[in-house]
């Protein structure tokens, strides 16, 4: 993000910062604030900020485990989330109330008062933010005052910020990172698109209709999650972006952007191939269900149109065109081939060194014969015949 907006839109740890530091600065005498907020995300079930006036304010996820965590569940913050009642005990007292675990854990610690506050959002969810110190006596009756009074507005900024992380979490969940910043930064018109320059990516799992034939339901769901993890990591981690999945055929991309090498772009992809086919040779040597899986992957270089497609009210941001076209048909090519990964022409020029002509091919949809490359690394099971 740029300077001028970070200036504008300071990052959420440093609006808690700022926040206590005022407060403290006011006379309140903190010595640790923790803010839980729950989000939408696929691996984590929030996010946790805590502040302290040596490190400012440190933000770790909180895993879905967290929730079934006996600490987490026998907490003041889960009676706060499931009550929207504030708690306090003002741990200096002896005959303070010690009924949970963590209030023992806080006055060994030197705490001598802890609050917690819900921070009630508009849609009826429950978060917390706490507050605790170890001045003598604990927190003052105007620090109580000053609190409390803070709690609404700081609620309001947490929500705001929330909806918008999710916002932007879902969309790169669902349409992929680049595409779902685009989405949300207002590319939503049907037929917005834009003519890119990039490495395409199409793969397929073979003999997926007799897998699904062969296992229950939820062992077929559970083996494409792990075969698409074979796969995706790899893209991401070398720049690629995946833009969908259909059913078990995977579309991905790798623009060149302006100014771009090709070449090193085209590497990027290949290395992405190299390290998927790894890891689903793993996937088959680990036995199970893993075992039938096998892997088909064409690789083309070429320009797409990329964007906004759909009906009226249900769009989906995406990539077509006749590059994207003749990826698809050298992927269906090389399950006939026998070939685990095959690439255009236009790939394989940025790749010399990694790819070998195996013959011209017929391709529906295109008027002449296409130059197909195979890995070298591969051995042929197939006589490559010209005009096959």
């Amino acid at each position: 993000m740029a300077d001028g907006r970070r200036a504008v839109e300071p990052l959420a740890q440093e609006v808690l910062t700022a926040l206590c530091e005022r407060l403290t600065a006011c006379g309140v005498s903190l010595w640790r604030v923790v803010v839980f907020v729950r989000t939408l995300h696929p691996q984590i079930v929030g996010r946790r900020f805590v502040w302290r006036p040596d490190t400012g304010t440190v933000i770790t996820p909180g895993a879905f485990d967290l929730l079934e965590r006996e600490a987490f569940r026998n907490s003041p913050m889960t009676y706060v989330a499931n009550t929207g009642e504030a708690f306090r005990r003002r741990l200096a007292d002896p005959d303070c109330p010690m009924d949970y675990p963590i209030l023992q854990d806080l006055r060994d610690e030197g705490v001598t008062d802890y609050v917690v506050s819900p921070l009630h959002f508009t849609n009826g969810d429950v978060h917390f933010a706490s507050w605790s110190t170890k001045q003598p006596g604990g927190f003052s009756d105007d620090e109580i005052v000053a609190l409390a009074a803070i709690v609404v507005p700081l609620t309001r900024v947490a929500e705001i910020r929330a909806l918008h992380r999710v916002a932007g979490v879902l969309l790169s969940t669902y349409v992929g990172e680049n595409a779902g910043a685009r989405v949300l930064a207002g590319q939503i018109r049907r037929g917005h698109t834009e003519e890119i320059h990039a490495a395409i990516w199409l793969s397929d799992m073979r003999g997926f209709t007799a897998l699904a034939d062969r296992l229950p339901p939820q062992a077929l769901v559970d083996l494409l999650n792990r075969y698409f993890n074979c796969q995706v990591p790899p893209i991401r981690e070398h720049g690629g972006e995946v833009l969908k999945f259909m059913g078990d055929g995977l579309l991905a991309i790798f623009p060149t952007g302006a100014g771009a090498d090709a070449r090193k772009v085209c590497a990027a992809a290949l290395a992405a191939a190299y390290a998927a086919r790894t890891k689903v040779a793993a996937l088959q040597a680990g036995g199970g269900d893993g075992m039938g899986v096998r892997f088909g992957l064409a690789l083309h270089l070429g320009d797409v149109l990329y964007g906004n497609i759909g009906s009226d009210d249900r769009l989906d941001f995406t990539c077509i065109g006749p590059a994207v076209n003749l990826a698809a048909r050298l992927e269906k090519l090389a399950g006939q081939l026998g070939r685990t990964i095959l690439a255009s022409e236009e790939f394989a020029e940025h790749s010399r060194r990694d790819f070998a002509p195996i013959g011209q091919f017929a391709i529906a949809g295109f008027a002449a014969e296409q130059p197909v490359f195979g890995l070298r690394d591969e051995t042929d099971r197939m006589p490559a015949v010209a005009g096959q």
